[in-house]
């Protein structure tokens, strides 16, 4: 399994960069992730609806570069399914029984992501009704990764 989370802008905060490591070290054990971060757009505070719109759409390039063709592709996004830990799992679970070797991950900017890549997207996931900051969303997603592993496998996990 070949899991990549590909992300809009660049992670300054350590302790960000720290719980990442340290969920990428322990998902080696069940498969290679990679973090792929695509270079944001710089958008001023007060934009225009089309200049948004163009921000957006200039990330969702970056972004669908990244991807490859056979790709299962789960977008991030407010408007997504929400599902419980054990869910996802079984999505994952699922994702590889029917030979799906390669999952990407997208997480947009602070805007959200473009029309093209939810257009692309196999599967819209939401983590919460709440907003987050797309960079804290990097750590709570390869964290529920690796639980989504830790699942599958039958080891412990915390409830």
């Amino acid at each position: 399994m070949k899991i990549t989370i590909v992300a809009v802008g660049k992670l300054k905060e350590k302790y960000l960069k720290q719980g990442i490591q340290e969920y990428v070290k322990r998902l080696g054990a069940y498969g290679n992730i990679d973090m792929i971060e695509v270079p944001d757009e710089k958008a001023p505070e007060n934009m225009s609806d089309a200049e948004q719109e163009e921000v957006k759409r200039k990330e969702g390039e970056r972004i669908l570069s990244k991807i490859a063709p056979d790709a299962y592709v789960i977008s991030l996004e407010i408007k997504g399914q929400m599902v419980t830990s054990e869910k996802f799992a079984e999505k994952i679970e699922q994702l590889m029984i029917h030979g799906k070797s390669k999952i990407v991950f997208v997480i947009g900017g602070s805007l959200g992501l473009s029309q093209d890549v939810m257009d692309r997207s196999d599967y819209a996931l939401s983590f919460s009704k709440m907003t987050f900051p797309h960079q804290l969303m990097r750590l709570v997603l390869v964290e529920q990764v690796y639980r989504g592993f830790r699942i599958i496998k039958g080891e412990p996990y915390h409830k």
